[in-house]
């Protein structure tokens, strides 16, 4: 089957929830971070002999997040061993500069400052200190999809592709 862009019946999805699943050197350390920063709270943890947590269950919002410590024994490493992350992990927040500051706060590193971007969101993307980049936004209006449109064209005007 081939994938319709108009017809949003053409994908149905079988998942009924998601968790993002993160590998960090330090997961303990991780969850309490976490719980500072962005008022998580741990749900479960199961240890494994000698210690390293290979499961701490925290929710962040609707959000669950499963860490694991690394396991290099099973080709299971954290950013800091890629030297760096590949993606953002982004919390959709009723006050973003308040979210912030709490991050901030908690040891986070901007990468992006928080502003008002122009497809209507105060948008911002901080580092963590296990690697993991996090995205703050907060919806202050909406954006008819021509008017997006033509404002991307305008922001990444002088980009090229490779």
């Amino acid at each position: 089957m081939s994938f319709n862009p108009d017809n949003d019946t053409d994908f149905v999805s079988p998942a009924r929830s998601h968790t993002l699943h993160l590998t960090v050197h330090g997961a303990d350390e991780a969850s309490t971070w976490y719980q500072q920063a962005f008022g998580a709270s741990e749900l479960t943890r199961l240890v494994v002999p000698g210690g390293r947590l290979i499961h701490v269950q925290v929710r962040i919002g609707t959000l669950t997040l499963m860490l694991a410590d690394e396991f290099p024994e099973m080709n299971s490493f954290g950013p800091r061993h890629f030297g760096g992350t590949y993606g953002a992990l982004y919390l959709h927040v009723d006050d973003a500069d308040g979210a912030w500051e709490r991050a901030v706060g908690a040891g986070a590193t901007v990468i992006r400052p928080l502003s008002d971007a122009y497809w209507g969101e105060r948008e911002g993307q901080l580092l963590d200190p296990f690697g993991h980049r996090w995205g703050l936004t907060q919806r202050l209006r909406d954006v008819p999809l021509t008017e997006l449109q033509e404002l991307t064209t305008e922001a990444f005007a002088g980009f090229t592709t490779d």
